[in-house]
């Protein structure tokens, strides 16, 4: 009664005109609503999603003078990004606690997680091209397949719109680093483009921590008609890394090489209103050279990774409130790695990896409910099936603009080559998690200000890890939850404000393994995250925008005892961009503005009868800048 008392209270409010707000500038805009696909394979407004999803969008990319996705993402709530130290190391991005490896990374529908370790490694991946983020949080393996059990990271290219343009920029830096790029995108008849490229320099802060980067990403679109649309996605991506070591243990002659490339053509047929067909077929490549590898064990080593996907999609929607989702997808994965100069084991080791699926789902869509249930089954040759589940659901009253959702689902992450090889078990099950959430998403002063609060909860079981003889097995168990909360608002024109709050528990409830004692808190897991940023335009010409980032309650590990705490943290980021003509703008910005010292991995050494706290220092105070044209 309450509710339905409400809601006739708003609809004679809405009788009174109410003036509207003036239009704002990008980012911040507030007229329309996102269109998200990382829910459920379908296009959902934002304010609609069952599922909890976030989306930074290119402008806010921009005005923030944002170059890698990993930076991106440390505004969302619910992830925790772990750099190894100065940009180009090693990059990880834990989803509600749960391991790096079960977090699905996608581009463009097609999964890129790659290596032996099965986890996407975030370093290189630049957000050149890309035309939004989008972060959808909890179990999704159901219609993404395996390592989607923590959630699925999706980007986005953007699609070549009215008459071709170019954009080209420079800028140079602290720490020796100079970046060039260009971008272009554009439409003619029944074709469109659009194309992204960047290639940077950096010497960082320490020997033998030299980044060289270059990155090449485009997609080419034919749309004969409103029925038909076929693209193609190429990327490329050459790294070349000095690798230092913890500032305890330097390494003055180490380097590791990466050279990645894809290819993925897309169909979507629309034969109908009612019937629609998607089909992608991707084929991926990644070369790994680590020389001279100073690690004391293995010595230089070659690897290779090669994947084939085939993805197909069928939506048919029989009622205009029904739509069934089906399809099937297939993955062969060939990885190896040369170790000749190892000092004992093989000198080659091998991991091939064949997948099959199928799975379906129903969307209800009546009026502003919205139900979705579906199921899959995964096939492996080398552990058999495995069955997934979810049930969602979300309700949008109008009346308040409030709009409540909820997600019940179980997920899956298939062993990685590095665990069957090194722990030497082709034998080993998936790890798995069943997990839950419920949440409310706020809109106010007509759209100016929304406010979302989501709590969710992870029961993972089938843990791999070590046993006394330093053997793989699935020994633990550990349970994740916690609450995320964000604010988006724009009070005034031109002033876009953001913050976002991550509060986490994250322990294992196993007796199993010998990594870590029972009930200690899973690694690298901070307790409380907090990030804002407000970002104002001056004038119609200076665009400023500030940023900071806290984190605290940190472990580490401590392999076979108790986890050690590790030093809180924060940072705060400073850009500008001033626009003196509509073809040249001014940029520059200060990261770590405060010059803070910290570390986001440490590593524990023992020196004499006393242990030291040494790990991979982060960047002090940087400033860059830069000049770009447009065409």
């Amino acid at each position: 009664m309450g509710v339905v008392a409400l809601c006739l209270t708003c609809r004679l409010l809405a009788q009174e005109p109410i003036p509207s707000p003036s239009p704002l500038p990008s980012p911040g805009e507030v007229e329309s609503e996102p269109i998200v696909v990382s829910a459920n394979r379908l296009e959902i407004p934002l304010d609609q999603s069952p599922a909890a999803i976030s989306v930074i969008g290119a402008p806010e990319i921009e005005a923030k003078q944002i170059e890698r996705v990993s930076d991106a993402l440390r505004e969302v709530p619910g992830l925790a990004v772990v750099q190894t130290g100065a940009p180009g190391q090693l990059t990880s991005v834990f989803t509600r606690g749960l391991n790096s490896n079960q977090t699905q990374v996608m581009l463009n529908g097609i999964p890129v997680n790659q290596g032996l370790s099965g986890a996407f490694d975030f370093s290189d991946l630049t957000t050149d091209d890309i035309e939004r983020i989008e972060v959808a949080r909890g179990p999704q393996s159901t219609i993404y397949g395996p390592s989607a059990m923590a959630g699925v990271i999706q980007l986005f290219t953007r699609q070549g719109q009215g008459q071709p343009g170019a954009t080209v920029s420079a800028e140079g830096g602290s720490y020796g680093s100079f970046r060039e790029s260009v971008s272009s995108d554009g439409k003619e008849g029944q074709f469109d483009y659009s194309l992204g490229a960047s290639r940077l320099y950096t010497d960082n802060a320490r020997p033998n921590n030299q980044y060289r980067n270059s990155a090449v990403i485009g997609d080419l679109g034919w749309s004969p008609d409103n029925q038909l649309r076929l693209d193609v996605l190429l990327t490329y991506s050459l790294s070349d890394t000095g690798n230092p070591g913890d500032i305890r243990q330097p390494r003055p002659f180490d380097n590791f090489l990466v050279e990645r490339w894809l290819i993925g053509p897309h169909l979507d047929l629309k034969l109908t209103d009612w019937w629609q067909h998607k089909f992608i077929f991707s084929f991926d490549h990644e070369r790994q050279l680590n020389d001279p590898n100073n690690d004391g064990f293995t010595f230089a080593t070659r690897a290779l990774f090669e994947r084939t996907q085939i993805d197909y999609q069928n939506d048919l929607r029989p009622t205009s409130w029904l739509t069934i989702t089906s399809g099937f997808f297939y993955d062969k994965v060939n990885a190896g790695q040369e170790r000749p100069f190892v000092l004992f084991g093989p000198k080659f080791i091998s991991d091939h990896t064949e997948n099959e699926a199928g799975f379906a789902q129903a969307t209800i869509n009546w009026e502003n409910l919205i139900l979705i249930g579906g199921g899959r089954y995964d096939w492996f040759n080398q552990f058999g099936g495995v069955w997934t589940y979810r049930v969602a659901g979300s309700y949008k009253m109008d009346c308040t603009d409030t709009t409540l959702h909820s997600s019940v689902a179980t997920g899956f992450t298939p062993p990685s080559s590095q665990d069957k090889i090194f722990g030497n078990n082709f034998g080993l099950e998936p790890e798995r998690v069943f997990g839950w959430d419920v949440g409310i998403e706020q809109r106010l002063w007509e759209k100016r200000i929304t406010v979302g609060v989501t709590y969710f909860n992870n029961d993972l079981s089938n843990v791999i890890g070590l046993n006394g003889q330093f053997e793989t097995l699935n020994l633990g168990a550990a349970e994740t939850q916690g609450i995320e909360a964000e604010l988006h608002a724009t009070p005034i024109r031109n002033l876009v404000l953001t913050a976002t709050y991550t509060y986490l528990e994250a322990e294992k409830t196993s007796r199993a393994g010998i990594a870590q004692l029972d009930g200690a808190r899973l690694p690298r897991r901070p307790r409380n995250q907090i990030y804002l940023s407000a970002s104002y335009l001056w004038f119609q010409k200076l665009r400023t925008t500030l940023s900071a980032k806290w984190v605290n309650a940190r472990e580490e590990l401590n392999f076979g005892a108790a986890n050690y705490d590790i030093e809180d943290y924060n940072f705060v980021n400073f850009a500008a961009e001033y626009e003196v003509n509509p073809h040249l703008v001014i940029f520059g910005r200060i990261d770590n503005l405060t010059n803070e010292h910290y570390s986001e991995v440490h590593q524990l050494d023992f020196i004499g009868n006393r242990t030291v706290d040494s790990g991979f220092p982060a960047l002090g105070r940087a400033a860059y800048g830069g000049v770009k044209l447009r065409f």
